[in-house]
C-alpha cells in the first residue's frame, strides 16, 4: 500500500519554514532540566522587573490539530519585526515596547452580558486551560510568518461571559496611556486601538486568545499580555494588548477602518485576488527565508471559516 500524504489547506511546504522538531527539542530541553520558568522571566529580570506570575503555565500542550508543516518563524526574527504603532511606526519597536507595563492589567468585560465584570488579567489567565497552536500570520502589508501562539478560544471567553441574545458583535479595545506610549501622541490616529469581529466569527475555532509565544508569557513587543489571533484574517485585525471587550449590537469600527475604510475594512479576510488599492495580494514575502509565494484564499483556512460569510457580498469581505 502507498501511503499519500494529503497536505491540508492551510498547510506550507517544509522548506519554507524552520523545523518544529528543533522548537520541540528546546521546549522538552528546557522542561527536563526546570528551566521553562527560568526562561520565561530570565528577560524581565534583567530589567528588573518582578516574575512573570503565569510563567508556571508554559510551555502550554501543543494542540496539533492546528500546525503548519511542523514549522515556526525563528523566535530572533519574530521578535524583532512588530507593528505597534503606540510605539512607533517601523518595525523595530522592540526596545521601545518595553515600556509597555502590563502589571496591574484589569480586564473589563461588558457590554451586552447578564452581568459585566472587570477581572485581572492573571485571575483570567487561570480559568481557561491553555494550549498552544501554530499559526500563519499574513499582513496586509504582504509579509507573513509563522507562529507558536499559546492561549485558549475566544468562544470559551464568549461562554464564559454569557451574552445576551442581542449582542451581535464584539468589540476589542486596547489601553490608552500616551506617557507610557507615546506613538498614542500623534494625532493622527483615532487612539485607542479598537477591533471587532461578529458573534459567528467569534464562535469559530480558529479565533484564538493569545497569552504567550515560543513556551512563554507573550513578549511585550508581541501585545502582551493578551492580544487576539484571527490567521484567516489580515494582522491588523488581530489587536494587541487588549483592555476592554465588549458585547454590542451595532457593528465596531475599527482603528483603521475609522483612518480609510477603502483600504482596511471591517472584514479584512485574507484574498490574493483582491488588491490593496495600493499594491496586489497576489503574494507575499517569508519573513525568514525572504521567498516570496502565491497568497491563498483566507490565508490556507478556507475550509474553516467560508462558511461564515456565505450570503455576503464578496467584493465586501477582504477590503
Amino acid at each position: 500500500m502507498v501511503n499519500i500524504h494529503r497536505r491540508r489547506s492551510w498547510e506550507i511546504a517544509d522548506r519554507l519554514v524552520t523545523p518544529e522538531h528543533a522548537f520541540l527539542n528546546r521546549r522538552a530541553l528546557l522542561a527536563a532540566m526546570g528551566f521553562g520558568a527560568m526562561a520565561a522571566v530570565a528577560p524581565s529580570r534583567a530589567r528588573g522587573e518582578e516574575p512573570d506570575p503565569t510563567a508556571d503555565l508554559y510551555p502550554a500542550k501543543k494542540n496539533d490539530a492546528y500546525s503548519v508543516d511542523n514549522g515556526i518563524t525563528p523566535e530572533k526574527i519574530n521578535a524583532n519585526y512588530n507593528n505597534f504603532y503606540e510605539y512607533g511606526t517601523d518595525k523595530y519597536i522592540a526596545a521601545a515596547a518595553q515600556a509597555l507595563v502590563v502589571r496591574p492589567w484589569p480586564i473589563e468585560i461588558g457590554g451586552l452580558l447578564e452581568k459585566p465584570l472587570t477581572l485581572e488579567f492573571d485571575e483570567l489567565m487561570r480559568r481557561f486551560p491553555l494550549e498552544t497552536r501554530l499559526y500563519r500570520h499574513r499582513c496586509v502589508e504582504a509579509w507573513s510568518m509563522t507562529i507558536p501562539w499559546s492561549g485558549f478560544p475566544l468562544a470559551s471567553l464568549v461562554e464564559f461571559a454569557r451574552p445576551l441574545s442581542a449582542a451581535k458583535f464584539i468589540r476589542f479595545e486596547t489601553f490608552l496611556d500616551p506617557a507610557m506610549a507615546p506613538g498614542q501622541n500623534s494625532f493622527l490616529y483615532p487612539w485607542p486601538y479598537v477591533e471587532g469581529v461578529t458573534m459567528a466569527e467569534a464562535a469559530n475555532e480558529l479565533a484564538f486568545l493569545v497569552t504567550g509565544a515560543y513556551d512563554k508569557p507573550l513578549l511585550k513587543q508581541f501585545g502582551a499580555p493578551i492580544r487576539l489571533a484571527l490567521p484567516w484574517k489580515y494582522g491588523f485585525k488581530s489587536i494587541k494588548s487588549i483592555r476592554k471587550i465588549e458585547f454590542v449590537e451595532e457593528r465596531p469600527v475599527g482603528l483603521w477602518e475609522a483612518i480609510q475604510p477603502s483600504e482596511y475594512g471591517f472584514w479584512a479576510n485574507v484574498n490574493p485576488d483582491v488588491p490593496h488599492p495600493r499594491w496586489s495580494q497576489a503574494r507575499e514575502r517569508v519573513l525568514h527565508t525572504g521567498e516570496t509565494i502565491p497568497t491563498r484564499i483566507f490565508n490556507g483556512y478556507g475550509e474553516q471559516v467560508a462558511h461564515l460569510y456565505e450570503g455576503l457580498d464578496p467584493s465586501d469581505l477582504y477590503m
